[in-house]
């Protein structure tokens, strides 16, 4: 893109050294524009869209010294890199790590977050293994393109699907995110919901082609292969689009990070059944927006499900609610917001 910002003037650089996609990277893609609106910070590292505010990598080692500036890094090569720049290259920077891992770091990763000047924590939790102060930021979602349908009947036809229920789960298919949970739960629920489906989006990395050949296996065994819709990795719009005809959203999974999913299938107004993994625990409020579920427990998965699809008033009660939950609660703007005033705090101490 044509930045008309000066070098000079940039005061955060948030580094993204991954070419492929992953959530980190879409962290960067997504707070980085909306920060650079009221704060100048660039983006840099490959595989970057053209539309995110970027400064080439090589650039950071000739930065002016005309000012300190924040290199915020989410890996641990990032943290190494500007731990580089620092030392080796004399760049003066002050030096943050946002941690989303819910375990033990390794020693490595540990004297890697032992140099740096601030932490971020993605939930309560992750700030639990860092062993040292960090302000606990959760991820937000934006709340203008997650929103619910205006003619959710009319978009499941659009879509494909019929007018009763649907279940969805968007991510990789990997034993890691449940699927297998949940298409075992699906077997047991669908035969007695003739009306239900569900929708399971993302793709199987070639190790993984043999567990979905499984799944697919069992669910044409059981006689639900019409009903239960694997559709590969689609288009983003089509992700946003497919929140929106949901009835139900699950998040099997045996660990996670963080995990925006739930947020932004709440977003769409869309109630989730999902497990203690990842932030799951302090974003759905139980009862309200969805339920808190034992990992890998196929029938308690099976009877949630069936306890929300056979209660009609309390989906269409928690549709409102859950959009309302993160509105208040989730939005983008407000983790943006907060990040910049780590930045800020940064920068004041210098």
């Amino acid at each position: 893109m044509n930045d008309p910002l000066p070098i000079s003037e940039v005061k955060a650089i948030a580094p993204n050294l991954k070419r492929r996609l992953s959530g980190v990277t879409s962290t960067i893609v997504r707070l980085v524009p909306l920060q650079a609106q009221t704060f100048p910070i660039r983006a840099t590292g490959p595989g970057l869209p053209q539309d995110v505010p970027y400064i080439p990598l090589a650039r950071c080692f000739t930065l002016p010294r005309n000012r300190w500036r924040v290199w915020h890094a989410r890996r641990n090569t990032e943290m190494a890199l500007g731990l580089i720049l620092r030392s080796l290259f004399r760049r003066k920077l002050k030096l943050l790590f946002t941690s989303a891992a819910q375990r033990e770091h390794t020693g490595f990763t540990k004297s890697l977050i032992a140099r740096m000047d601030g932490l971020i924590a993605t939930t309560g939790k992750a700030a639990s293994y860092l062993e040292h102060p960090s302000t606990v930021i959760m991820h937000g979602v934006d709340t203008e393109v997650f929103a619910p349908a205006q003619d959710q009947r009319a978009l499941k036809a659009e879509l494909g699907f019929g007018p009763g229920p649907l279940i969805g789960c968007f991510g990789r298919i990997r034993h890691q995110k449940g699927t297998d949970v949940l298409v075992d739960a699906l077997c047991g629920l669908l035969p007695t919901h003739p009306a239900a489906e569900a929708v399971i989006l993302g793709r199987a990395v070639p190790k993984e082609q043999a567990f979905l050949d499984d799944l697919k296996a069992k669910l044409a065994e059981a006689g639900l292969s019409d009903r239960v819709h694997f559709k590969g990795e689609v288009a983003w719009e089509q992700v946003v689009t497919h929140y929106r005809a949901l009835d139900l959203y699950i998040a099997p999974q045996r660990w996670e990070g963080f995990g925006l999913t739930p947020l932004e299938s709440m977003a769409s107004g869309v109630p989730v059944l999902a497990t203690p993994a990842g932030a799951f625990n302090e974003i759905i409020a139980p009862g309200v927006t969805g339920e808190i579920l034992p990992i890998g427990d196929v029938g308690a998965l099976a009877e949630a499900m069936a306890r929300w699809l056979e209660d009609p008033e309390r989906l269409a009660a928690a549709r409102p609610a859950c959009r309302a939950h993160v509105v208040d609660n989730f939005r983008i703007e407000g983790e943006a917001a907060r990040i910049i005033e780590v930045y800020e705090r940064l920068l004041g101490d210098t």
